[in-house]
């Protein structure tokens, strides 16, 4: 977010949102706004929509909104500073001259360059380990038995770690101190204080960044006295979360193919890159990361998810598929059959088979509702469950109609034919709800409450008034802008907040009615306005309370106890109290 006086301020003050987007989307007027077909989503009815007064975007098709730095960086697939960069370009808005490094800065980037030299250096060692020395001998046995030959050594730079201790560290002291070769996390100390290798008597994987440079290493153990996967710790040069292993030489093929595979292990990216897939990539020892998938996305949206099938493999499957949601990505998962992970699957039944069950691998929700299936649908408490594992998946689809569709592919998959679970069903996807209640739902946005949550954007006279006035009854708890509302009643006082400061709050759902609100138009307000609206919250409150009076006078007389006399007349007169209020406040 541009901060207050910043330059990316400036430029957000200066630039016209309209003149920027039409560079890439053909715009029309269209009343106060201009309208055009999403960029970010196939339509032949334009629904996108841009706010030259207020200098925001928002698609009504598929919830997409933000300001004009967020247009450009979802565009042109760039980082905050860059768009700042390319917007003042584009609006003729001059550019600081970049400031002289520090010497600490400077000092940081030679470390940095020395490290990643470092690690060319290491790799190189690695690989001549395993390719002319007796303990490489055994370790090219070791994959040979895995169905690697030397072209596949050389082509992904295999190594191996001797199992002395001290080889590498030995050989890199030559060149570089031994605190760098720390700080690389290729040695580490014992509690004594002595300094050894940290990979030993292991296959080594060398990691590349999207660039090609080698930045850490996987090591496998040959022998059951060590952990089985050994990872670099993260260093100046290396963020586990934002590195995927094999990119470096997927991305170009990701690209021609408009899909990425996306597998556990590096045994099971070199097997399916051998079998002539090359767009496969791995997580390096992690569960998939928002910033992997933010740097996958760059590529591709359409994703293959290929995970052993074990039970460990289905928990990180679907915490897969909940990241790659929230990023609208088109998801289909392959589960291999026999319980293979992909090397094994490959090595024994063939490349040809693989590619075969490849294609065909269902979309994720077929997949979940298989394993939702898996939880019982005998009766309707098991379908209820069954439901709820799959409502959190369900709810991150961001388009409406899809989210429909799947919800009736669900009840019919699952055999949901009971009225009240198939209407609970439906209404949780439409409202994007990760639970599936068999009570009824709370009320749409009315007219009052979005009245509201406009007034409570803009500069008037009595904004202070109307918050403590929410805020002293509780106004807008259950409504379905319940969260925009909480949000707007906790900022600061003064100017009001505007709808891209507040937006990065809110869940997505939120923050689409944020965006659809902020674009309705609507006369000066006034408060009188502001009050008829308050009435009608007021209104739906005691609505609520004298629904639930009435449920525990029901519960209270059917108890049957005699000991309830004086709790069941409370609750009556509490009920004509509230008659009597709905009725005096009755237009």
């Amino acid at each position: 977010m541009a901060e207050a006086g910043s330059f990316a301020d400036r430029v957000k003050q200066q630039a016209d949102i309209v003149r920027v987007v039409g560079e890439y989307v053909r715009l029309k007027k269209n009343g106060q706004n201009f309208t055009g077909l999403c960029p970010f989503h196939s339509e032949k009815t334009p629904s996108f929509a841009v706010h030259p007064v207020k200098q925001i975007y928002h698609c009504f098709g598929c919830g997409v909104g933000g300001d004009v730095f967020k247009f450009v960086m979802e565009m042109d697939k760039c980082d905050f500073m860059e768009a700042v960069r390319t917007v003042a370009d584009k609006c003729g808005i001059a550019i600081p001259r970049a400031r002289e490094s520090s010497p600490e800065e400077r000092k940081e980037q030679q470390q940095r360059t020395a490290l990643v030299e470092l690690h060319r250096e290491a790799a190189a060692f690695f690989a001549r380990q395993l390719e002319s020395t007796p303990e490489g001998k055994a370790a090219r046995g070791y994959l040979a038995d895995r169905g690697l030959d030397g072209e596949a050594i050389a082509r992904f730079g295999l190594g191996y770690a001797p199992a002395s201790g001290e080889a590498l560290l030995r050989h890199l002291k030559t060149k570089y101190s031994e605190k760098l070769v720390e700080l690389a996390g290729l040695a580490s100390r014992d509690p004594s204080g002595r300094v050894h290798d940290r990979f030993r008597r292991r296959i080594i994987f060398p990691i590349a960044n999207e660039s090609g440079k080698v930045v850490a290493f996987g090591g496998r153990a040959l022998g059951d006295d060590l952990s089985k996967y050994l990872n670099s710790p993260e260093t100046p040069i290396y963020i586990k979360s934002t590195v995927l292993y094999h990119l470096d030489r997927a991305k170009e093929p990701i690209r021609a193919a408009d899909a990425a595979i996306l597998v556990e292990g590096y045994m099971d990216t070199i097997a399916v890159a051998r079998a002539g897939i090359n767009n496969v990539v791995a997580s390096c020892g992690t569960s998939l990361t928002e910033a992997q998938v933010k740097l996958i996305s760059r590529f591709t949206r359409r994703i293959i998810v290929n995970y052993d099938p074990d039970t460990a493999g289905q928990a990180a499957t679907e915490r897969s598929l909940a990241v790659l949601l929230e990023h609208n990505c088109d998801v289909r998962v392959l589960a291999l059959p026999g319980g293979k992970d992909p090397d094994t699957f490959i090595r024994t039944e063939g490349a040809g088979a693989y590619r075969k069950l490849l294609e065909s691998a269902p979309a994720y929700l077929d997949y979940l509702i298989g394993r939702a299936r898996q939880l019982g649908v005998a009766n309707a408490e098991q379908k209820l469950r069954a439901m709820n594992f799959l409502m959190p998946f369900v709810q991150r689809i961001p388009n409406a109609l899809l989210r429909s569709e799947w919800a009736s592919r669900i009840a019919q998959q699952l055999r949901v034919d009971e009225p009240v679970l198939r209407e609970a069903l439906k209404r949780a996807a439409a409202e994007r709800r990760s639970e599936v209640k068999t009570q009824p739902a709370g009320r749409a946005a009315k007219d009052a409450e979005r009245r509201l949550v406009q007034m409570l954007m803009e500069q008037n006279d009595f904004r202070d008034r109307l918050i403590e006035e929410i805020r002293a009854h509780q106004l807008h708890v259950g409504l379905e802008t319940e969260r925009i509302l909480a949000v707007l009643l906790e900022a600061a006082p003064g100017a009001p907040p505007e709808a891209t400061s507040i937006a990065p709050q809110l869940e997505e759902y939120d923050r689409r009615l944020l965006f659809e609100i902020a674009f309705e138009s609507g006369a000066e307000t006034s408060w009188d306005e502001a009050e008829s609206c308050l009435e009608v919250l007021r209104r739906r409150k005691s609505e609520e309370e004298l629904a639930s009076v009435q449920r525990q006078i029901e519960a209270c007389a059917g108890s049957g106890s005699g000991g309830n006399g004086d709790e069941l007349r409370v609750l009556q007169e509490r009920k004509l109290e509230l008659r009597r209020r709905l009725a005096s406040a009755a237009p």
